[in-house]
């Protein structure tokens, strides 16, 4: 995220779920369908308060489960309603099934991700598994840094979703309790210029009023394959809608976002690659070794799905060995969610770097500078010798 030119804001104290919580009172959906689970539950609070307290005119519908706040979501935005909810891991997983359906009937629905480790055994701290177990359900996906990110992306998540070539749900996540429970100062947009941000909603088809339509019927081989196809084609067409969102949100902000900020890699003989709060542990990390000599560089991904390919490639292209960093594993797989991904838009290139990756900070396990300097110097073990002994590994587990 750069500055560029600055509307007048109201900087508040917020913690990352009191901004999202914010950013939702501000766009006012019409419609918002919750089961609060850990650490999520804090955002949906307060947003329950701005209910209770008439700063919004929103429906929100308590529910018996993360499945039927889903289902709800999905049945206001097929009949019409600007929709929103939050929700973490577990309750993630429960809306699996649902995730397709918001997805595949094109609902511009927009969820709040406070990123938790998936059980078992029982964990409710960080980890990136709950969002990386559904990259393939359709929706787009958005990693912020800090509470200031989770109110920032919220807002143009929306925009680009409900855009007409686009019209695809988009969830924002945040690090459970790293960045959803710790408070920092969240420069605020006034509440009349979001609302002239996100603008009137104006569904495509509603199931009311004077042309409705039926949402859910039987989709067999005749038919199914070209309605997916239209979903891929509307996740390929976001790209294009994305940054001129963004823009428009840095001319009335100052705050430019971009689908992965670069640190220090002008010169960079190693590349790490982050999403998330960790990012900024990176950058430190990065500043010490710059201290002692070493090029090291930092490259922060902020859009995950879709997953910009070429910009990575550019970004990363140049150095002598790429660092992924994983707060996921992908159980069977080779290497994390990330580390593939980085790996296949390298494919092939010439003169691609070597490319490691590490997984991390698994359960909330705290992730220091220590730990990312170990990841910084193993890729600078690559560049110097030329070989690579171990293509993934761990960062801070016992052995």
């Amino acid at each position: 995220m750069a500055e560029t030119k600055a509307l007048k804001s109201e900087p508040l104290p917020l913690a990352g779920n009191e901004a999202a919580a914010y950013a939702m009172m501000q766009i006012d959906p019409d419609v918002c369908a919750a089961y609060p689970i850990t650490p999520s539950t804090e955002l949906m609070q307060t947003f329950a308060k701005y209910v209770a307290d008439g700063k919004v005119g929103t429906e929100l519908i308590t529910v018996e489960s993360e499945h039927s706040a889903m289902s709800a979501c999905i049945g206001a935005a097929a009949a019409g309603a600007r929709t929103m909810t939050a929700t973490s891991a577990n309750g993630l997983a429960l809306m699996w099934e649902t995730l397709y359906i918001a997805a595949s009937l094109r609902l511009p629905i927009i969820m709040s991700i406070i990123n938790r480790a998936l059980s078992g055994n029982i964990n409710i701290h960080c980890d990136h598994s709950d969002a990386m177990g559904c990259r393939d359900t359709g929706w787009m996906m958005f990693f912020a840094e800090n509470a200031q990110e989770a109110y920032d992306l919220l807002i143009t998540t929306l925009r680009t979703a409900e855009s007409d070539s686009v019209r695809l749900p988009g969830m924002v996540c945040q690090d459970g309790f790293i960045i959803s429970h710790t408070m920092e100062i969240v420069e605020t947009i006034p509440a009349g210029a979001v609302k002239d941000f996100v603008g009137e909603y104006e569904p495509a088809y509603t199931l009311l009023g004077d042309d409705p339509i039926t949402v859910g019927p039987l989709d067999f081989h005749d038919y199914y394959f070209e309605h997916k196809r239209a979903e891929l084609d509307a996740m390929e067409r976001a790209p294009e809608v994305i940054p001129e969102v963004w823009a428009e949100f840095a001319d009335l902000t100052g705050r430019a976002y971009d689908w992965l900020t670069e640190y220090n890699t002008d010169d960079a003989e190693v590349v790490l690659i982050a999403m998330g709060s960790t990012a900024g542990t990176a950058k430190y990390a990065a500043d010490v070794l710059r201290e002692q000599g070493k090029k090291v560089g930092v490259v922060k991904l902020t859009a995950f799905r879709p997953f910009p390919h070429e910009t990575v490639a550019s970004a990363l292209g140049s150095a002598g060995c790429v660092v992924v960093l994983d707060r996921a594993a992908s159980v069977g797989a080779f290497g994390g969610p990330l580390f593939m991904e980085v790996r296949n838009a390298l494919y092939r290139r010439p003169d691609a770097p070597e490319v490691i990756g590490f997984i991390y900070g698994l359960g909330g396990r705290d992730t220091g500078p220590d730990q990312i300097e170990a990841a910084f110097d193993a890729g600078l073990k690559v560049v110097e010798t030329g070989k690579v002994e171990k293509y993934v590994e761990y960062l801070g587990v016992r052995e």
